[in-house]
């Protein structure tokens, strides 16, 4: 552990924040409300109590030293976290108990944001804090009790608890799939593809599973989340492929229809991941069940609708 006198203060890691991402210091001082001086003094100190040279100063300019980037980034997440726990805290004021949440942005919006009035109704003295997270990312550091991952069961410093599978399937709006006369998956050889970018091989795996040849399952235009790719195919870009929980609006309205196909299973499952050791948090394990107990209702329905 480092003695607290070779730590920096934060007001010396907010002035070298601020200079290293203006490349000024006149600059950092105007966001600051300070002198430049104070701005230089503080970044001095700062290099002082480090014992390196973060900025190299040359003809009245400064620019980052090699170190110097590397610690801004580091300077950045510390100021970025300070921020958002501080934040936390103001927002929770008053509650009992909070709960961090991570998801994948497109199952946050059309699937759980829906359904989480009903939690909130079983928990009214929570805060929850829910954010959008594509990729896995390190629990030591990011303060989040739970993550809901697509993938497999595997994340740093996590426990994985299997939650769902995917039924994916082929949609296009109506009058698309009418004016291409979209029935089955032999019929999308003239038609637009959907292209999922976190899923570049979709295509192709869905073909394959049908034991149909297309000339070009990896070609059309690219969209970065399944939000994106259903709504172009309602807009009539073409035709996509999205698991049904996520477009079960756009089913019941009509805006999008499904080619007779089976669905098909995607070779990843949905995951509630928590840090190591806090699936026995009460909150964090009341979560975990109400989650559970909501896929297992929305795939009863989805077998009595089919």
């Amino acid at each position: 552990m480092l003695p607290r006198k070779q730590m920096p203060s934060f007001q010396e890691l907010t002035a070298f924040e601020a200079a290293g991402r203006h490349g000024s210091f006149t600059m950092a001082a105007q966001e600051l409300a300070l002198t430049q001086s104070a701005v230089s003094k503080q970044v001095r100190q700062l290099e002082e109590t480090l014992g390196v040279v973060l900025f190299d100063r040359t003809k009245g300019r400064v620019t980052l030293t090699s170190l110097g980037e590397r610690y801004l980034g580091s300077a950045r997440r510390i100021l970025q976290a300070y921020e958002s726990e501080t934040h936390a805290v103001i927002a929770s004021a008053g509650a009992e108990t909070t709960l961090s949440v991570a998801v994948l942005p497109t199952f946050a919006s059309r699937w759980l944001i829906p359904r989480l009035p009903g939690f909130l109704a079983l928990n009214p003295s929570l805060t929850l804090n829910l954010t959008t997270e594509p990729k896995p990312f390190d629990f030591t550091e990011k303060s989040v009790d739970v993550a809901i991952h697509y993938g497999a069961p595997t994340w740093p410093h996590g426990e994985a608890i299997y939650l769902c599978n995917e039924a994916i399937v082929a949609v296009a709006s109506p009058d698309y799939a009418q004016a291409h006369r979209l029935t089955r998956a032999t019929d999308l050889e003239g038609a637009v593809l959907l292209q999922q970018s976190s899923r570049p091989s979709l295509w192709q795996e869905w073909f394959s599973t049908l034991d149909v040849e297309h000339p070009h399952p990896y070609r059309g235009p690219i969209f970065d989340q399944f939000a994106m790719t259903s709504q172009a195919a309602v807009a009539g870009m073409g035709v996509a492929l999205v698991p049904t929980f996520l477009i079960e609006q756009e089913l019941r309205a009509g805006t999008l229809a499904m080619l007779d196909e089976a669905p098909f299973a995607g070779n990843g499952a949905y995951y509630l991941v928590t840090p190591l050791g806090n699936q026995h948090k009460p909150i964090v394990a009341a979560f975990i069940q109400w989650v559970i107990g909501q896929t297992s209702l929305a795939g009863r329905m989805a077998g009595r609708a089919a």
